[in-house]
C-alpha cells in the first residue's frame, strides 16, 4: 500500500496540473481575458443619397362635398357608394315641399306689380297732359298760381308711384329668379367625374343648406399625406422621386413625387406634412385612408469616407468609433454628415481613407482591449457551438 501511494499522488497533481492548465487556456483563450471577436472594414469613398422616411395615409386630392343650398328634405338619391359617375350625371334630387307655390305665388304678384304699373304710367300720363295745359293758360292769368302747383304735385306724385311700381316688378323678378335658381339646386348634380365615397343623407331625410348628402372624389388624383420629422426636412423640394409602401401590398413599391411641403409644421409631434403623389395610375384603386409608408431620395452627394451607422459610438458625450491603430484599439472622434437608409454614414472629419474601423463586437470594447478580426461574429458562433 506504501508503494501506490507515490504514484497516487503524481497522478493527483498531473490531473490538477490539467485541471489548472485548462482554466488558465480558458480564461484566456474564451472566458474574460479572451480577444474580443471583432469585424474590422477600410474606410473608403463612396456616393451617398441620403434617404427620408415617415408614415402617411392614402388620401384624395380633390373632394367634392354635393348638397342643396336651401333646407329640404332628401327625394331620391340614384347611386350609391363605390359608383363611379360622370360630370353632368344627376346624383339625386330634393323635395320641393313649397317651392313650386312659392314661385306660383311670386308669379302672380308680378302680374299685379305689372298692372299697378300700367295703372300708374295711365295716372302719370294724365298728370303731365294736365300740367302741361295749366302751363299754358298760366301766362294768359286763365288759371291760379295754386291751381298749377297742385297740378305739378299730381305729376311728381304720379311719377313717383310709377317708378316705385317698378321697383316693386324688379323686385319681385329677383325673388322669383332666385327660387327658379333654388328649384334648380334642388337636383343633385355631379360636378366631375369621380367616386361616390359617401351617401351622408338618405331620402327622407331633412338636411339643412350645405349639408353633405354625396361625396365624391377624383380617384386619379390620390396622394399621400405623410409626416416627415423636422429635423429631416433640410434638402426637401417638391419634385423629388420618392418611393411608396401600402399597407395592403407590403412587398410592392409604388414610384411616387414629392408635390408639397405644408408651410405650416406641427410643433409638439415636431413633424411637418407633405404630400406625395402616385407617379402612375395604380390598379385597384387604394382605399381612402389606407396606411403607407413613405421614402423620398434626395440627390445624391459627392464621393466622401463612408462609415456604417452600426460603427458609431458615444462615449462620455463624443461621437466616434473604435479604429485600429498599430493593432491596438483606439477610440477616435468624428464628426458626421448625411447618411441613408441603408445604414451608410459620411465621416467629415476624424478619419481618412484607409483607416480601419471596427463595425461589430461580440464585447463591449474599451481601449488597449485584446481583439481577434473574424469575417462574422454569427458564422463565428454558429461553428463554435457545432459539435
Amino acid at each position: 500500500m506504501q508503494r501506490l501511494m507515490p504514484s497516487r499522488t503524481v497522478s493527483l497533481w498531473a490531473v490538477m496540473g490539467l485541471l489548472l492548465a485548462g482554466l488558465v487556456y480558458v480564461f484566456f483563450r474564451a472566458g474574460p481575458m479572451a480577444p474580443i471577436k471583432v469585424t474590422v472594414i477600410t474606410l473608403e469613398n463612396q456616393v451617398i443619397t441620403p434617404e427620408v422616411s415617415g408614415i402617411g395615409t392614402v388620401e384624395a386630392r380633390y373632394t367634392y362635398i354635393i348638397g342643396p343650398t336651401a333646407a329640404g328634405r332628401v327625394k331620391s338619391l340614384q347611386v350609391d357608394v363605390g359608383d363611379h359617375v360622370k360630370a353632368g350625371q344627376l346624383l339625386g334630387e330634393m323635395d320641393s315641399v313649397d317651392l313650386d307655390a312659392r314661385i306660383a305665388s311670386l308669379s302672380a304678384s308680378i302680374e299685379r306689380a305689372k298692372a299697378l304699373r300700367k295703372d300708374a304710367t295711365a295716372r302719370l300720363n294724365l298728370a303731365k297732359s294736365q300740367l302741361q295745359r295749366y302751363q299754358k293758360l298760366a301766362p294768359q292769368h286763365l288759371t291760379s298760381e295754386e291751381s298749377l302747383a297742385i297740378k305739378q304735385q299730381e305729376w311728381l306724385t304720379a311719377e313717383s308711384a310709377r317708378q316705385a311700381a317698378e321697383l316693386d316688378i324688379e323686385r319681385l323678378q329677383s325673388d322669383h329668379l332666385g327660387l327658379e335658381v333654388q328649384k334648380q339646386n334642388l337636383a343633385l348634380i355631379a360636378p366631375v367625374d369621380g367616386l361616390v365615397v359617401a351617401r351622408d343623407a338618405e331620402p327622407g331625410s331633412t338636411v339643412v343648406a350645405g349639408q353633405a348628402v354625396i361625396e365624391l372624389i377624383d380617384p386619379l388624383q390620390l396622394w399621400i399625406n405623410a409626416r416627415i420629422a423636422q429635423n429631416q426636412m433640410n434638402g426637401l423640394v417638391a419634385g423629388l422621386p420618392a418611393a411608396i409602401l401600402l399597407r395592403a401590398s407590403p412587398t410592392q413599391w409604388l414610384p411616387g413625387t414629392l408635390t408639397r411641403i405644408e408651410p405650416k409644421a406641427d410643433s409638439v409631434t415636431q413633424e411637418t406634412q407633405v404630400k406625395i403623389r402616385f407617379t402612375h395610375a395604380i390598379t385597384p384603386l387604394p382605399p381612402v385612408g389606407e396606411l403607407a409608408s413613405i421614402t423620398i431620395q434626395l440627390p445624391s452627394l459627392p464621393a466622401s469616407p463612408t462609415i456604417p451607422n452600426a460603427s458609431i459610438h458615444n462615449i462620455n458625450g463624443q461621437i466616434g468609433v473604435w479604429q485600429i491603430k498599430n493593432k491596438a484599439l483606439e477610440f477616435t472622434p468624428i464628426t458626421i454628415g448625411a447618411m441613408n437608409l441603408a445604414g451608410a454614414v459620411q465621416v467629415r472629419s476624424g478619419l481618412t481613407v484607409g483607416d480601419k474601423i471596427v463595425v461589430y463586437s461580440a464585447r463591449d470594447l474599451y481601449a488597449k482591449a485584446r481583439i481577434k478580426i473574424v469575417d462574422s461574429l454569427i458564422n463565428d458562433t454558429a461553428q463554435r457551438s457545432t459539435p
